[in-house]
C-alpha cells in the first residue's frame, strides 16, 4: 500500500474536520431546522390549497360569470353588458369582484362597453388595465383610449395614444391609427405632425383602406398653408 501523502493527510483532517463542524451545528441547531423546514412545508401546502380550493373555482365563476356579459356585447347591449341583470352580473361587478380572474378581456370590455355608452372616464381606467401579448388586441385597447380622450377634447393626450397604437400594432391596422393621431394633431393646430401621420400611411400602410383617401387629408393641409 502507498504511503500517504503529507497532502492526503492534511485534506483527509480537513474534511473530517468539516463533518465534525456539520454535525455539531445540526445537532445544536436541530429544533430550528426543523422549524425552518416545517414552515416552508406549511406555506407551500397553503399555496396549493389557495390555488386548488379558492383561486381556480374563483376563475371558474367569473369565466361563468363573463360568458353573458359576453353576449351582452357581442349583440350590442352594452348598459345590460356593463351593469347585467336580475339573473347574471354586468362587467362593471365582475371586474370589481374578480378582477381578472376571468381573463385580461374583461377590461377590454368593459372599456369598449364605457366608450359605447359615453362613460369616457370609466373606459380609460378599464382599458388602461388591459394588458396582452397580442399586439393587435393592445393596439385596439390604446387606440380607444384615445377615442376616450378625443370625447374628452383632450386631443394631446389622444394623440399620443393613437401614435403609441400605430407603433404597438405595426400592421394594416397602424393606418387607422394614425388617421386618427392625424385629425387629433389638426385639432392641436399642429399641421406638420398632421401630414407627416398622413404621410407615412401613404408610404408605409398602401394596402390599408384608409390609404385610399388619405391624398384628400393631405391636399387640405397644403391648400391651408
Amino acid at each position: 500500500m502507498a504511503k500517504k501523502t503529507d497532502l492526503q493527510e492534511a485534506r483527509e483532517q480537513n474534511l473530517a474536520e468539516a463533518v465534525s463542524k456539520t454535525e455539531v451545528f445540526f445537532r445544536e441547531n436541530s429544533k430550528l431546522i426543523i422549524g425552518c423546514v416545517a414552515a416552508v412545508l406549511v406555506v407551500a401546502l397553503a399555496i396549493l390549497c389557495y390555488n386548488r380550493f379558492y383561486l381556480q373555482p374563483k376563475k371558474t365563476e367569473a369565466v361563468n360569470q363573463l360568458a353573458q356579459a359576453e353576449r351582452w356585447f357581442d349583440a350590442g347591449e352594452y348598459e345590460l353588458a356593463l351593469n347585467g341583470d336580475d339573473n347574471a352580473l354586468g362587467l362593471v361587478d365582475i371586474v370589481s369582484q374578480y378582477g381578472a380572474k376571468a381573463g385580461e378581456a374583461v377590461y377590454l370590455y368593459a372599456g369598449v362597453a364605457s366608450l359605447r355608452t359615453g362613460a369616457y372616464e370609466e373606459a380609460i381606467s378599464y382599458l388602461k388595465k388591459y394588458n396582452v401579448e397580442d399586439n393587435i388586441l393592445q393596439a385596439r385597447a390604446q387606440a380607444c383610449i384615445g377615442d376616450a380622450y378625443v370625447e374628452l377634447e383632450d386631443y394631446a393626450t389622444a394623440l399620443t395614444w393613437f401614435e403609441k397604437a400605430a407603433k404597438t400594432s405595426d400592421n394594416l391596422f397602424s393606418a387607422a391609427y394614425l388617421l386618427k393621431a392625424g385629425t387629433a394633431a389638426e385639432a392641436l393646430g399642429q399641421q406638420d405632425k398632421a401630414l407627416a401621420c398622413y404621410q407615412e400611411i401613404k408610404d408605409k400602410w398602401g394596402n390599408a383602406p384608409e390609404a385610399m383617401e388619405v391624398d384628400k387629408y393631405i391636399t387640405r393641409i397644403q391648400f391651408a398653408e
